[in-house]
């Protein structure tokens, strides 16, 4: 028998508050609270590595139920257990699903815990890493995690607010496809100067992948009612869009990740949805998955 297709599964799409957002009644937290299909979960993905591994991208407080949507999504009878945890940072959405892994919950130890040395120190110094075994990274470093396994996991560094810790984008390579994974960053300006490129497509063109799940938080700058968007820096969906413009036949497919229950391409029939996908471009839905 051939061993199993390596796949990616996305389990969350939203930013780290989730829809809907605790203590917020606004139109998209409304109808998330009504209608379970306008959920999102924060953000996280799962990679079956086809040679026995299960690498779970973040640990969100959803944990639970995303590990039941990724069992479902790989036809498995079993629940998920992942054989390592993978971490990009360490704000509170991405992290707040770490305990469940200790002895409260799934009472695991040493599981590999892939992430930065910053990221590390700054979950020990909380003490929340007790049921790992903790294996730092290096910016631009490439890891398979499985022996035998037809995947490997790139981390590249980005600037975002890294008032606690680093921040990196994953790259999931396999032997059909390869993922770019970036839920959080502050803007392309910075992003694109960092690795010596003019705009979006030559950088992906560049990374040489044919999926990129991208930071989508916000649509534009005057987003959140009472709040500077300057607080939690995102490049804004409209802009990406004006230095993307319509996809092309080369172009990688863009999934946009990490909506803020603020975002309209929250609500399926908005006008700034149907002008993201008129350009060729995707909103990204929990349960997508991809054979690497």
């Amino acid at each position: 028998m051939s061993p199993p297709s390596p796949t990616f599964t996305l389990l969350g799409t939203a930013q780290d508050g989730g829809v809907p957002q605790a203590g917020c009644a606004c139109s998209n937290c409304t109808s998330a609270h009504l209608d379970d299909s306008r959920r999102r979960f924060p953000v996280a993905a799962g990679v079956a590595d086809g040679a026995g591994g299960f690498h779970l991208i973040e640990a969100t407080r959803a944990l639970p139920d995303q590990l039941h949507v990724w069992a479902q999504a790989i036809d498995s009878s079993t629940p998920i257990i992942p054989t390592s945890v993978l971490l990009t940072h360490v704000h509170l959405g991405h992290v707040d699903g770490i305990g469940q892994f200790g002895n409260e919950a799934m009472g695991l130890t040493g599981l590999p815990l892939i992430a930065s040395q910053a990221a590390i120190d700054a979950l020990r110094s909380r003490g929340s890493i007790a049921a790992f075994e903790p294996r730092p990274i290096l910016s631009g470093s490439t890891h398979r995690l499985t022996e035998d396994s037809r995947v490997t996991f790139e981390f590249v560094q980005v600037p975002h607010r890294d008032e606690e810790s680093d921040t990196h984008a994953i790259i999931i390579r396999g032997p059909n496809s390869s993922i770019l994974f970036l839920p959080d960053h502050d803007d392309w300006t910075q992003t694109l100067a960092l690795h010596h490129v003019e705009d979006i497509r030559s950088w992906l063109e560049e990374l040489r992948v044919d999926h990129a799940l991208v930071d989508g938080t916000f649509w534009d700058s005057g987003e959140l009612s009472g709040r500077d968007t300057e607080d939690v820096p995102h490049p804004p969906v409209a802009l990406t869009l004006e230095n993307l413009g319509e996809r092309r036949g080369d172009d990688p497919e863009i999934h946009f990740i990490h909506l803020n229950h603020s975002n309209p391409l929250n609500e399926p029939e908005s006008s700034e949805r149907r002008h993201l996908e008129s350009l060729g471009w995707k909103v990204a839905e929990r349960g997508w998955s991809v054979n690497l």
